[in-house]
């Protein structure tokens, strides 16, 4: 069974958010016992499973993600690594279906190698400010949205991009303010800049402490920042380590994350479902 590492939301080796892409030859997932001691053994912040679908089906491929701990309903960079694959490989070409978790979503290449997502917009709703969120992130905080149940994350809004690039938190401590992560954001310093908002992630709850480009996180993060820049079409620079950047159309209920993806690693998975 084939198994690739690909960096996604870069077009540079070593950058972006590295996946795990598995596809799969049968019709139906494996055990999902399986899938998870894959998902950790790569330990990667996701993995990707998918089979193909029947003709007629609302959907070319069923899509699955897992981080080293749990199942997600939702994941963009995975989403992103999985469709470069399909294409670099010759097994899909135009737009692709995904059936997952989360409903139906579409991936589709352009000639300039970058790949588009469509995604459903994540509802924001603000929340009061959680007592010793600041205290966790160790920065102060202006704002709190919750992103509602795909993605179950906090958006929390910082004063400015140096406090964001600064943060050094307790992620243990931050475990206990949202169903799935935290996404620190400040607009970009530089209005002018090649980007338009920066953002960091925080996943401790499913094994991931820093997400080096969290893609479904853009899809909050786009109605977050559009409502306050006035633009729909933006760019999003996290700021982790290996950095990565996420174009974002915000489309009403749908959200467009577009980037760029290179395979780094193809190799072959020495075990079966069966063994």
């Amino acid at each position: 069974m084939r198994i690739r590492i690909v960096d996604a939301f870069t077009d540079r080796p070593f950058t972006g958010n590295p996946a795990g892409v598995l596809l799969l030859d049968s019709d139906r997932f494996p055990d999902d016992s399986w899938l998870q001691r894959v998902a950790t053994e790569v330990n990667l912040s996701e993995t990707a499973f998918a089979h193909p679908l029947p003709a007629g089906a609302e959907a070319d491929w069923a899509l699955r993600w897992f981080t080293p701990a749990t199942e997600v309903d939702m994941c963009g960079h995975a989403t992103l690594a999985t469709a470069h694959v399909l294409h670099a490989t010759g097994t899909a070409s135009g737009t692709v279906r995904f059936a997952a978790r989360c409903g139906i979503l579409s991936a589709t290449a352009h000639e300039d190698g970058t790949i588009t997502l469509d995604f459903p917009t994540s509802p924001l709703t603000p929340v009061e400010i959680p007592d010793g969120i600041a205290e966790a992130l160790g920065a102060k905080v202006i704002s709190a949205h919750d992103t509602g149940p795909h993605i179950g994350d906090l958006v929390v809004e910082l004063a400015d991009e140096q406090a964001v690039r600064a943060l050094t938190p307790d992620c243990r401590a931050l475990t206990a303010h949202s169903e799935r992560g935290i996404i620190a954001t400040a607009a970009a310093e530089d209005p002018a800049g090649s980007y338009d908002f920066v953002s960091r992630g925080f996943f401790p709850r499913v094994g991931i402490d820093e997400d080096p480009v969290t893609g479904s996180a853009h899809t909050a993060l786009a109605p977050f920042w559009s409502a306050r820049l006035g633009r729909t079409e933006l760019t999003g620079l996290q700021a982790s380590a290996r950095s990565g950047l996420v174009r974002t159309s915000l489309r009403g209920e749908r959200t467009l994350l577009t980037g760029h993806a290179v395979t780094v690693i193809d190799g072959e998975l020495l075990t079966t479902p069966s063994s």
